[in-house]
């Protein structure tokens, strides 16, 4: 009996262990790894030129940041919305055209992904004045979309505990349960 109980405590212990490994990994990666990710789009789409150039403001495109956990990706039918007048002999833009026709999603690829075991709202950012810019950078400077803020456990609790002293916004929670429910 003793031999199952202590043979029940190790895999317990190794189970744990493995897990804390993961979270541990997760965080390395998500910190040090992918802060500057910018992977390939299927279209050459520029910020600098959309939100910085034509100041376009960043809600018209993300159009779910105020009422969703997501921000969303435009349709392709907002894009097709501007452009099936707008720079239409543009090599990017006729891909756009192209899947309008088709009737298919633009297969955009994500920068700013979280592990699945977060659970983060843009809806109560947003709506607590949150600036898009604290947390994704500049982006109405950048043609090709990059990752520039770490968005790890500690970046997000010092901005939880700190951003009110320095924006005067409210102070975030700090209660594990409200990230990784």
């Amino acid at each position: 009996m003793r031999k199952v109980v202590i043979g029940g405590l190790i895999l317990l212990v190794f189970i744990v262990i493995a897990i804390l490994a993961f979270y541990l990994v997760n965080s390395v990666l998500y910190a040090y790894v992918y802060p500057s990710r910018s992977p390939e789009q299927p279209i050459a789409f520029s910020h600098k030129l959309h939100a910085g150039d034509n100041e376009i403001p960043c809600l018209f495109c993300h159009i779910y940041a105020t009422k969703s956990r997501v921000s969303g990706v435009p349709s392709v039918q907002r894009c097709y919305g501007c452009h099936k007048a707008i720079k239409t002999k543009s090599p990017e833009i006729k891909k756009v055209l192209g899947y309008w026709k088709e009737k298919k999603p633009i297969p955009w690829v994500k920068v700013h992904d979280l592990p699945d075991y977060i659970y983060f709202t843009h809806k109560r950012h947003v709506n607590a004045g949150v600036r898009c810019q604290e947390c994704h950078g500049p982006v109405e400077t950048m043609d090709k979309i990059r990752r520039v803020a770490p968005l790890g456990m500690g970046w997000c609790l010092d901005c939880h505990r700190n951003r009110h002293e320095r924006k005067g916004g409210p102070k975030g929670p700090e209660d594990c349960w409200e990230c990784h429910a």
